[in-house]
């Protein structure tokens, strides 16, 4: 899943549990549903399964600026982990029941759920910021 800074999903994908991620992520970065606007750096936070090269490059190769972040802070990196912001996106996924317990047996199906529930996610952010 791609969010943005505030925890709105951007792009999601259903894979196998059996799949690792960064398999993933070039197909996840190439579904987003914006563009960035081009004013100064788009950074791509990740965690610290994308630390390997082909994860770098992938994510290079579509603009952005990699910064993988660690569960401990380092010297030498200024930025803060942002893991949390992903978290609480799936907590939000995790209030609807249908999805929380994966009834539906078809991936498309599940997949539909998953995109109903991202629409009914952002907009709720909406209505809360233009009220």
């Amino acid at each position: 899943m791609l969010v943005d800074g505030n925890g709105i999903p951007l792009s999601l994908i259903v894979t196998g549990a059996n799949r690792h991620d960064v398999s993933q992520l070039a197909l996840l970065l190439d579904s987003a549903i914006f563009t960035h606007p081009g004013k100064g750096t788009a950074y791509l936070y990740a965690g610290k399964g994308y630390d390997g090269e082909p994860a770098k490059k992938a994510i290079a190769e579509r603009g952005y600026a990699p910064r993988v972040c660690r569960k401990k802070r380092r010297a030498g990196r200024p930025w803060k982990n942002r893991r949390w912001v992903v978290e609480v996106t799936h907590s939000w996924f995790n209030r609807f029941r249908k999805l929380l317990v994966r009834y539906k047996k078809l991936a498309d199906s599940y997949e539909a759920l998953l995109h109903l529930a991202a629409a009914i996610i952002c907009w709720r952010k909406v209505v809360s910021i233009y009220g």
